[in-house]
């Protein structure tokens, strides 16, 4: 059985059962460990399904909320190519004000940032450091209780801070895309999302290929609240056609 043939019919056991582990479907395909693993990357990689430890889960049955570390190392290079291609989107003054969400995708939009005067604000404590490096970077930390697994403030005193501000643009992140709208696994992230979505000037969700078609718990944005998404393949058509009809921007890195 060629790797195409047998990936599909591992994407096909995953997406009916909700999940595989890696050792039942070595048996079933009678290949080695090593070989399935090597599969199941492939289609994450590919956004079909979701790697979790011991095998792998379907796309809309994920509940698992990978932490940071694995997340840094997960579609690197196109989160690199979505950062560059949000570049053209930030303010062409660099006094204005730009809100940086949470995110590993976000992140990666720092090193674009340098000769920025305005304020810098961000509710993520990685981003926060980063910006730290950057010379003369006005950096304004949002108030909160710090998530472990993201490394992010939330709560009431980063949605009351949100209420005072008004950035002139805000790049957010996101767990998932869909005609629904932009979702993400915690309501209090989503609660933060939601606010920074109320305050920008202009909003832009990068998203890298993996969160498309994907639904998480929470709904933190409507399509017709966003301006612009970023990613770094073609939409499928329908989804395309959903978000542009609310006028959304899609840039294709």
């Amino acid at each position: 059985m060629y790797a195409e043939q047998r990936q599909k019919l591992i994407h096909d056991a995953v997406t009916e059962s909700g999940r595989a582990a890696v050792s039942d479907l070595a048996e079933r395909f009678e290949v080695t460990t090593e070989t399935i693993r090597r599969d199941l990357d492939q289609l994450a990689g590919a956004g079909l399904l979701v790697r979790v430890h011991g095998g792998a889960v379907a796309r809309r049955t994920a509940v698992m909320e990978p932490d940071v570390a694995t997340r840094s190392s997960t579609n690197t290079a196109a989160k690199r190519r979505i950062a560059e291609a949000a570049r053209s989107l930030l303010p062409s003054d660099p006094s204005a004000s730009v809100l940086l969400d949470s995110g590993t995708t976000t992140a990666a939009l720092v090193p674009h940032l340098h000769g920025r005067t305005g304020p810098l604000l961000t509710n993520s404590v990685d981003i926060a450091s980063s910006v730290l490096q950057l010379p003369g970077a006005d950096l304004h930390l949002l108030p909160g209780r710090v998530r472990g697994a993201t490394h992010a403030a939330v709560g009431a005193d980063t949605v009351g801070a949100l209420r005072s501000l008004q950035p002139d643009v805000a790049f957010l992140g996101c767990n998932g895309v869909s005609g629904d709208g932009f979702t993400t696994p915690d309501p209090d992230e989503s609660a933060v999302k939601a606010a920074m979505i109320r305050s920008a000037g202009m909003r832009i969700v990068l998203a890298d290929s993996s969160k498309i078609l994907a639904r998480q718990l929470s709904v933190f944005a409507r399509p017709w609240e966003i301006d612009v998404l970023v990613t770094e393949r073609d939409l499928p058509a329908p989804l395309h056609d959903q978000l542009t009809a609310h006028d959304i921007e899609v840039l294709r890195a």
